[in-house]
């Protein structure tokens, strides 16, 4: 008899002795916490044949933007296809396929649909959620949570985790209220959901609270930072409200800590370790040799050319290091990828290219160039993945380069709409009194 498990979903394959390990994977997924990897193999080599763990197993390194990383996760592709499995599984197995062979669209489809057929099955709504993100679809944030929302209640396993999400797909569209709600709800029942805190920093980065932001973060770090593999993109987000508010020391110590102070090789922790600099960049500090430490993380990944959004933040690194060799090969793989039948081609075509080429003429001074470059693509930005915290890098490079190319027009239309956005902003306010500046001279 198939082994069902606490919302009565079946498990082909899967014994006694393989599911708590699942179920372990499943709980630290959530939470972000732990080794979910470590915890899987433990599934599969108890239970070979357990189809949803090679399938968990392959979602993790398909969600994991790296080129080595994908490879992985056709391999557990291939060993989950062959094995029996529901309606259910069987369509979990399709999602890998697509999302391993970088169909990153049709993969979210599928999991939409089996999390409509079963609202209670959390990890097609984790991944679901996580492709979104991936992919930029701030509606199907939201919507993809809020459709399975009704059939979940507290107490349920895993309950805090939909919270969370909902949270965060609440905040990219905008309702900032519920989504802080949500997210704090989460954190109540589950203080170590760093999904759900993080989601709680994004409405206060948004709303230009940076107090409260501070002091979010600041509370209880210990709850989101232990054995945690989201950490350093929260202790991110405690550095940017530091940012705008001009706390440059704390930013670079924060940086020098436990944003980079590990020199991660990963490269969702490199995008915030070159996002931070970046604006650092822009804001003509000088933050000495650590554009070449991570320059040189990044050197290794330059001709992969599997997700945009990565080339991009990498090109941020190879110009502040003024590597000319490595960005030279980064924009070759994109012209690369941009010739593929996978999603990443239009995400670099749409969005990518131009995004990193503009990051280069800002490092050449081509300032009048970086405009001309971001200007198209401003509207479309989303397509290329990320939340609206992160793709703030692409506006403030181009208030900047307005600035510096000495177009007082457009430098106060662009400075007067962030402080209508931003209203509260000390770094909107310091835009503004630059484009000022510019008009009197």
């Amino acid at each position: 008899m198939a082994l069902k498990d606490a919302f009565g979903l079946t498990y082909s394959g899967a014994t006694e002795a393989g599911f708590p390990s699942y179920a372990r994977a499943v709980h630290e997924l959530q939470c972000f916490i732990g080794d979910p990897v470590a915890a899987i193999d433990r599934a599969i080599a108890d239970d070979p044949g357990f189809v949803m763990a090679h399938v968990f197993k392959g979602y993790l390194f398909g969600l994991a933007t790296e080129r080595e990383a994908t490879a992985v996760a056709r391999t557990c592709h291939e060993a989950a296809a062959p094995l029996a499995g529901t309606t259910r599984e069987q369509a979990h197995v399709a999602a890998l396929g697509h999302l391993a062979g970088g169909r990153w669209h049709e993969a979210a489809r599928i999991v939409e649909d089996i999390a409509i057929d079963n609202p209670l099955d959390a990890l097609a709504l984790q991944v679901g959620h996580q492709i979104d993100f991936f992919t930029g679809n701030a509606r199907m944030l939201r919507d993809r949570i809020g459709r399975a929302l009704p059939a979940w209640q507290r107490g349920m396993p895993g309950y805090h985790a939909i919270l969370g999400m909902q949270a965060f797909g609440l905040e990219e569209m905008g309702d900032y209220a519920r989504a802080e709600s949500f997210g704090r709800q989460a954190v109540e029942i589950e203080p170590r959901d760093g999904w759900a805190q993080h989601a709680v920093a994004h409405v206060m980065e948004m709303q230009s609270r940076q107090r409260d932001g501070i002091a979010w973060m600041r509370a209880n770090p210990e709850a989101w930072t232990k054995d945690s593999f989201l950490k350093i993109h929260n202790w991110w987000h405690l550095a940017l409200f530091h940012y705008d508010l001009g706390e440059i020391d704390e930013v670079l110590r924060l940086y020098d800590g436990p944003i980079y102070g590990d020199r991660s090789t990963l490269a969702l922790n490199m995008v915030d370790a070159s996002a931070i600099l970046w604006r650092l960049n822009l804001g003509a500090v000088d933050v000495g040799d650590r554009w070449a430490v991570l320059a040189a993380n990044w050197a290794p990944k330059a001709a992969a050319g599997n997700y945009a959004f990565n080339d991009a933040h990498a090109m941020m690194a190879f110009v502040g290091a003024g590597l000319g060799e490595p960005a030279g090969d980064l924009l070759e793989a994109q012209r690369e990828a941009m010739r593929g039948h996978d999603d990443n081609a239009a995400f670099t075509r749409d969005v990518g290219h131009p995004l990193t080429l503009a990051v280069k003429a800002f490092g050449e001074g081509s300032y009048t160039d970086t405009v001309r470059l971001i200007r198209p693509i401003r509207s479309i930005a989303h397509r290329f993945g990320g939340s609206h915290a992160q793709r703030d890098v692409i506006d403030l490079t181009l208030i900047e380069a307005a600035l510096r190319s000495g177009d007082g027009p457009l430098a106060r239309a662009l400075t007067a709409e962030r402080a209508l956005a931003r209203p509260d902003s000390p770094l909107s306010a310091l835009f503004s009194r630059r484009a000022a500046d510019l008009s009197e001279n």
